[in-house]
């Protein structure tokens, strides 16, 4: 039987594992590996990230909406809903894989979430850009 996620330092492990897939994923991959430039700093900013929102404390002040809105204009608007699908089983693998419970659940929803807020965001923009 596998534990729920209890504390931070659980979360930095989550962090870890996905985006150990996320780099090793031939689709995916790139667009982290070319864009991320200091791993250390993404993990520990990713980790207070998904620590605040499951543990509600205020850790992360960033705007992931326009981090990845940027991505997309600098990898000139391929990003696509698939691998907003990629990412969202990733994540999802990664979590089944180290944990289970009703703060992985938890995380699952806002993932599925955040990926849908993050695409439409994404194709705002462009629109906004093709006007």
């Amino acid at each position: 039987m596998k534990n729920d996620i209890q504390n931070r330092e659980d979360i930095f492990r989550l962090v870890c594992l996905f985006y150990d897939k996320i780099k090793a994923n031939d689709e995916i991959g790139p667009f982290f590996i070319e864009t991320i430039e200091d791993w250390d700093n993404h993990l520990e900013k990713l980790t207070n990230f998904w620590e605040n929102n499951l543990f509600d404390v205020r850790k992360y002040f960033g705007n992931p909406l326009e981090e990845h809105v940027k991505v997309d204009e600098r990898f000139n608007g391929i990003i696509s809903p698939n691998l907003f699908g990629l990412w969202l089983n990733l994540w999802f693998e990664s979590l089944e894989e180290l944990f289970e419970g009703e703060n992985v659940e938890l995380l699952k929803r806002r993932a599925r979430k955040m990926g849908t807020f993050l695409m439409i965001r994404i194709f705002e923009s462009r629109n906004n850009r093709n006007q």
